[in-house]
């Protein structure tokens, strides 16, 4: 295996990036949800509309990570949208960061998320923020280790289903 190539996804990229967002959804979450929940969620989430607002939003940014061309993870920013009394409109939030479980632990996610958090910051340092579901301890460790710390608590709703986030923050 050739080493992950991480880029910026374009327009042209829509249907990879919303079929690569729905399967890591899916392979890291799936088995949480009711079948017809996470089908809503999905189509809501990572359906092919939502995919081409996203990639047309100049606020936002979206990245493809490739191995031998296929891609196999994926990321998110843009403008805060997390419900916390200290969100202003200058915040950055990673929306999504995950790659497909057969690349976590060689390092891939840690460099899609510098890149990601590069690009947040790139007119200079600014409060970030990422909301992370409660029990993906992994995930909490790796935005620890780049400076961020859980300041609340929210539901995130798939369907009926009420998870239990934490919001992080830097900055």
């Amino acid at each position: 295996m050739s080493t992950p190539l991480i880029r910026r996804a374009s327009p042209d990229d829509a249907r990879a990036l919303s079929r690569i967002g729905a399967e890591t959804f899916v392979e890291t979450f799936g088995h949480l949800y009711p079948p017809e929940d996470l089908a809503a969620f999905l189509d809501a989430a990572y359906g092919l509309d939502k995919t081409r607002r996203d990639l047309a939003d100049p606020a936002k940014a979206a990245w493809l990570v490739e191995v031998d061309g296929e891609v196999v993870g994926h990321a998110l920013a843009g403008p805060c949208d997390l419900p916390h009394d200290e969100v202003t409109p200058d915040c950055g939030e990673l929306k999504r960061l995950y790659v497909l479980r057969r690349l976590q632990g060689d390092g891939t996610g840690s460099r899609l998320l510098a890149e990601t958090l590069a690009w947040l910051e790139r007119n200079g340092p600014r409060r970030l923020w990422i909301g992370v579901w409660s029990e993906n301890l992994g995930a909490q460790r790796l935005y620890g280790r780049m400076g961020f710390e859980k300041v609340g608590e929210y539901e995130f709703a798939v369907g009926r289903v009420l998870d239990r986030e934490f919001i992080l923050r830097r900055g």
